[in-house]
């Protein structure tokens, strides 16, 4: 039978697909080689190139690399070139897949050691030709990845060499690095994590203690991990880049979401704009060793609602999906992270225990042997086989002589020891020195002493063993990604609007392609839009180029989702004849091109008054009445406030049963809505109303929020919901332009510390950082407080001062007057001070008025230091003239930064103290309600038609 027969008979044994011909024929069908081939092909795949081992985390092109080059390694650079033809002897794919794993793995920064350009992770340049560029294995490497002892050993592809089954990895490196494979019929993405993060989870693990670990990305950027589902298929990673604001015109993105690059960044914001979701002026790419992409706005674009417009539209925010595959023991499997990293820790175990065993067994052979010397040397058992004349006779004479001696041995003592013996030279016998053996055996006791010690307490051993790596290496490996929970940006809100929209009255048609008819407003191509007509029906529809609307349209308007506080007032008659009816209602819970009707439905009703207020306005309008006989009154107010707000399908109430002439509005309304209450959560660092966070208080009209910075600015900001709060705001609240801000700082001219008190200069100067420290780099907030009578609480450095200083408390308001923000204070102390604490205010009761100074800049105190050995204030109460209104303020909020007491570097805690000026009140139900439905959607911003 031929080859090709015997090779067919193997790969289809099905009798049902071999059809026999001729005799000594076969034929196969295609179906048949295909179910062996593919089988095999993707077993090959799945276990030889695409997806990582457990035991080691690495994929075999990556092992095999590693092996290579600890073959290579003589603790210098070696040229990439080199490395990949020494890989060669292991790896059957060829030079460019082992080029680019090796590239790979150098630039995660860990296992490689890496010299001259291997590209840049930032901007996804490529590395330079392998003939360029050098390499070497790390110590972490060389200390955590390699032990011949304890590593099992198979042939390579072509039998002539041997490479390692998986290196002996004493540290979780798969989860560290993370990997991504494309296998067939399954694929592994394993996203990287923490050094730092994972030593500790091990060490938890261990103490049988609970724990979590997220990912943590080299690019840095911020991860919301809510749907992480510990890494397992169906689970999802929201990756941001983090973009600052400059200035009004000015954002600045300094780092970017894994997987992508500057480049695609870019590319996707230059897109985005192209395509009218953002409007920016020019875009600049500055990245080096650190990313700065320089984004400079066009003129009237709101910073706030682009940097939200850049997450919706373009790659600044993106998706990971995890799928956490491995190979175990020959078989893919789908576990968590959290259990791979119990299956990394549990080898870490067993590894360092068999590198103890080794190590104990290599310690008492040498013992053995130290030991057996001894004797032979010093009992003399050497000049025994002085008389034998044959090899046999001197062995039986050695262990002859050795057999009163044996009952001291732990094991029996072999042949081969006993040849070991004659092999000692005679220089060596006659130079023995008893006592330095005797100290060799003593010091191989304790290190026995010591391994047996580790043994019976092996998990401390690998706990401390842990602890040393992360010592060791951890350093420059903190986290380098926010863990954040991220907000959800509906992307009608933030899209640029970028085209117009208009209006075709006549014949009933809308778009942003009518540009003869009249103009509506701006828009973006994703807006809805509502239309209400006379007939008392409206419809909501997606922008198009042109689409009909219905005709008699008496309100268009950009439909606005989720906003509660749009109200439209209408008065309409029911049917020719019917009663007139008022009502009021916002629109929710629509479907779009669904057509609503806003009347009883009898046939002919028509809309006789409408407004569309976007704070909920009640008016008050004057009906005028045809006159009919025995009429008297034609003509009467009537006051929408009086009006409670229900859903779109209420009927209304009957205004009047008479025929109207016209409808005139008489004075403008206010809101009827309650104030809004505003909410700071601090997981998004975003405002809301779903009453989440820290409650700040109630807002309406053009009251303001105020936050300060660490950097030693504030800013005055709306209450919009969309507003973004810089990084480093350490305090948050209602703006009191009453308020008086006391902050103690640090001049780096003078090196010393000053007390200053500001009252907020305006609230015109919206989203302007107001910078209340100078000018000077080196000058830096230390506290700041917003009570209105702060205590300041000094702790003195002995030390430095030589000499103990007991603490003194300094009340704010007596040390220094209000003055302008712009004033440089007034220098606390001349002694050396550890510690500044705002403590309990004094109580405060309100003046009808309080001077403050033009702004000139405070008195300092002398030079010299003060002689007293204690110095310390009493808080003194002023005596006030009686007020007829008093209040007793609580202690409103401070901020304080802790000062090092060698060089006075100031630090600042992280966690921003949120203040509110009132407690949150409950709602309380009342008759008449202007508080639209809950269940109702938002409505945009109408203008105001009348009929």
């Amino acid at each position: 039978m031929s080859e090709l027969d015997e090779n067919n008979k193997d790969l289809n044994q099905d009798e049902s697909a071999e059809v026999s011909m001729d005799e000594g024929h076969k034929t196969i069908h295609l179906s048949g080689m295909y179910e062996n081939w593919f089988l095999d092909y993707a077993s090959y795949v799945i276990l030889e190139r695409a997806v990582p081992d457990v035991a080691d985390g690495l994929k075999p092109v990556q092992r095999r690399i590693l092996h290579a080059m600890k073959e290579l390694d003589d603790g210098r650079y070696n040229k990439v070139a080199n490395i990949i033809g020494n890989t060669m002897k292991y790896h059957p794919h060829g030079d460019a897949s082992i080029g680019d794993a090796l590239v790979q793995l150098g630039q995660k920064d860990m296992l490689i050691d890496t010299q001259g350009n291997w590209g840049n992770i930032f901007t996804g340049d490529r590395s330079a030709a392998p003939r360029y560029i050098e390499a070497r294995l790390s110590k972490f490497a060389l200390e955590v990845a390699f032990n011949p002892k304890t590593t099992n050993w198979k042939l390579s592809y072509d039998g002539r060499n041997r490479e390692p089954v998986a290196l002996p990895v004493k540290f979780p490196l798969l989860l560290a690095q993370g990997v991504e494979g494309i296998a067939v019929g399954l694929a592994s993405k394993i996203l990287p994590h923490n050094f730092n993060e994972l030593i500790d989870a091990s060490i938890n693990i261990l103490r049988e203690k609970d724990f979590e670990i997220y990912p943590d990305f080299p690019t840095g950027g911020m991860a919301d991990v809510s749907k992480y589902n510990d890494g397992l298929r169906g689970g999802k990673v929201r990756v941001r880049a983090k973009i600052s604001q400059e200035d009004k015109k000015t954002l600045i993105i300094s780092d970017i979401p894994f997987g992508s690059t500057t480049t695609s960044l870019i590319d996707s914001i230059v897109s985005a704009n192209e395509k009218g979701k953002i409007k920016i002026k020019k875009i600049d790419d500055n990245t080096a060793e650190k990313v700065e992409i320089v984004i400079k706005l066009a003129p009237g674009v709101s910073p706030d609602q682009t940097i939200d417009a850049l997450y919706a539209f373009t790659n600044c925010e993106i998706s990971l999906s995890p799928n956490s595959c491995i190979i175990d023991r020959g078989k893919p499997l789908f576990i968590g992270v959290k259990r791979i990293l119990k299956i990394n820790t549990d080898d870490t175990v067993r590894l360092l225990k068999t590198e103890l065993e080794i190590k104990k067994a290599e310690l008492l052979e040498q013992w053995h042997f130290s030991s057996l010397e001894k004797i032979f040397i010093e009992e003399r058992i050497y000049r025994d086989i002085e008389e034998c004349e044959t090899w046999e006779e001197v062995i039986k004479a050695i262990d002859k002589g050795l057999e009163p001696f044996k009952d001291k041995f732990n094991r029996e003592i072999t042949r081969d020891d006993i040849i070991r013996l004659t092999e000692i030279k005679i220089k060596r016998i006659s130079k023995y020195n008893s006592f330095k053996a005797d100290e060799l055996i003593k010091g191989i006791e304790d290190e026995i002493d010591k391994v047996n010690a580790h043994l019976n307490n092996l998990i401390n051993y690998v706990i401390d063993y842990f602890r040393r790596i992360k010592k060791k290496y951890g350093k420059g490996r903190e986290r380098k990604t926010e863990l954040r929970s991220f907000d959800t940006i509906e992307a009608t809100r933030v899209a640029a609007a970028s085209q117009k929209l208009y209006i075709n009255r006549e014949e009933g048609f809308a778009g942003t392609s009518l540009k003869k008819n009249e103009f509506v407003c701006d828009c973006s191509d994703i807006d809805d839009i509502i239309a209400f007509r006379q007939d008392g029906t409206f419809t909501v529809t997606k922008v198009a180029p042109k689409v009909f609307i219905g005709k008699d349209v008496i309100h268009f308007a950009i439909f606005n989702r989720n906003d509660e506080r749009t109200i439209y007032n209408m008065i309409y008659r029911d049917g020719r004849r019917g009663p007139v009816r008022v009502k009021r209602f916002a629109v929710t819970g629509i479907t779009r091109d669904k057509e609503y009707i806003l009347t009883k439905g009898t046939e002919g009703s028509r809309v006789l008054y409408f407004t569309a207020n976007p704070n909920g306005e009640a008016e008050i309008v004057k009906i005028n009445l045809k006159p009919k006989p025995k009429l008297k009154k034609l003509s009467f107010e009537f006051n929408f406030s009086e009006l409670a707000i229900k859903g779109k399908g209420s009927q209304g109430n009957i205004l009047t049963k008479h025929s109207v002439r016209n409808i005139v509005k008489r004075e403008e309304g206010i809101s009827t809505l309650a104030a809004r209450k505003i909410w700071y959560d601090d997981t998004v660092k975003r405002l809301n109303i779903d009453e989440r966070g820290k409650y700040l208080g109630e807002f309406k009209g053009d009251d303001r929020i105020l936050t300060i910075q660490k950097s030693g600015n504030y800013k005055i900001m709306t209450y919009d919901l969309s507003n973004h709060f810089e990084e480093d705001m350490i305090l948050i609240e209602k703006l009191n332009m009453k308020k008086v801000v006391s902050v103690v700082y640090f001049d780096s001219l003078s090196e010393k510390f000053y007390l200053k008190r500001f009252q907020i200069s305006s609230s015109n100067n919206l989203n302007k950082r107001v910078d209340f420290i100078g000018d000077e780099s080196g000058n830096k907030l230390v506290s700041v407080s917003l009570d209105y009578l702060p205590q300041l609480k000094l702790l003195f450095d002995s030390k430095a001062n030589g000499k103990d200083i007991q603490a003194e408390i300094i009340n704010a308001a007596e040390f220094i007057s209000i003055k302008s923000y712009k004033a440089k204070g007034k220098r606390i102390s001349n002694y050396v001070v550890k510690k500044f604490d705002f403590i309990e205010p004094l109580p405060y009761e309100v003046s009808n008025a309080e001077d403050v100074d033009s702004g000139q800049e405070a008195e300092e105190l002398p030079e010299e230091k003060s002689s007293v050995e204690k110095v310390e204030r009493v808080p003194v109460k002023k005596e006030k003239k009686p007020t007829s209104e008093k209040k007793s303020v609580e202690k409103t909020g401070t901020a304080t930064l802790l000062i090092d007491e060698d060089d006075f570097e100031i630090t600042n805690p992280d966690q921003v103290e949120i203040v509110t000026d009132n407690p949150p009140l409950k709602n309380k139900k009342t008759k008449k309600s202007s508080k639209p439905d809950k269940d109702k959607d938002d409505d945009s911003d109408l203008q105001m038609e009348l009929f």
